[in-house]
């Protein structure tokens, strides 16, 4: 797994999503967990699994709140595709629409 490349489209996710007009609860919960993800990737021992959690997190969680340019739907589908590599494991890790799975227990988690 290229850390660099998937750091890569993570920045790029976020930085569509943060030229959206329509800030919605939804939007800037998704924006939450990037910068999560982006923050705790270099550190986490199952890589794959992290990145499959936020991949069904912004699937399930923006479904029908939030628009994707077709260059944040590119990095969203390459991000799936390096988050397959988790298998089965990865998909029963977490809550998908609980934001809080890319918490740690002592760090503040905003609220929306």
């Amino acid at each position: 797994m290229d850390i660099e490349l998937t750091k890569q489209y993570i920045h790029d996710l976020y930085n569509e999503l943060m030229q959206q007009s329509n800030k919605n609860s939804a939007l800037l919960d998704i924006t939450d967990v990037l910068v999560q993800v982006y923050s705790k990737i270099d550190q986490t021992k199952n890589k794959e699994a992290l990145l499959n959690r936020m991949v069904n997190y912004i699937y399930i969680v923006g479904f029908s709140n939030i628009n994707l340019s077709k260059k944040a739907e590119n990095d969203l589908i390459e991000l799936g595709d390096i988050a397959k590599r988790a298998g089965w494991n990865g998909i029963y890790r977490g809550n998908s629409v609980d934001k809080s799975q890319f918490y740690g227990m002592f760090e503040n988690m905003p609220v929306r």
